[in-house]
Formats: C-alpha cells, sequence, structure tokens
C-alpha cells in the first residue's frame, strides 16, 4: 500500500495546496502529519491517537521513531504545555 492510500484509508484528508500535509479532525482534538522526502513530524492535541497512528503506521512501513522532534528541515521545535 503507498502512503497516501494509507493515510485517506486512516481517515485524514490531504491538503490540495501542500501535498505533504494529512490532517485529521476528532470531536475534542486533530492531528497533523508533515511528509517531506523521509522525514515526517506528527503533531496533535490528542496524545492517544498520536500513538496509535504512530503504531499503526510502523506496522504499515519501515520506519523509526526519533523520539521528540527537537529540529526539522534546519527550523529549531520548542513546545509548552498550555492549560485550557
Amino acid at each position: 500500500m503507498n502512503f497516501d492510500r494509507f493515510m485517506v484509508s486512516s481517515g485524514f484528508t490531504r491538503l490540495q495546496a501542500l501535498y505533504c500535509c494529512y490532517f485529521k479532525w476528532f470531536e475534542n482534538f486533530d492531528i497533523i502529519l508533515l511528509l517531506y522526502v523521509n522525514n515526517m513530524l506528527v503533531a496533535g492535541s490528542g496524545i492517544e491517537e498520536i500513538v496509535n497512528l504512530k503504531a499503526k503506521l510502523a506496522e504499515e512501513f519501515s520506519m523509526k521513531n526519533l523520539g521528540p522532534v527537537t529540529k526539522i528541515l534546519e527550523m529549531r521545535i520548542s513546545r509548552e504545555k498550555i492549560d485550557c
């Protein structure tokens, strides 16, 4: 199965303006996946669904989880926990 077909069958929508960006809205949170050559960034507000997505991706494709991102495409990433 190719990556696009996998993502669409998992309920994600690919942005028409940016083919490397997939998103999925849930009732109270969302997930965004960005794909660039052989790098992938998954972000969202639903950690359980992110963990599930990563597990499904690992079953379907050969990949490594490099842990929390600190840099991608020469951009440094920082995180803040926001209490709502």
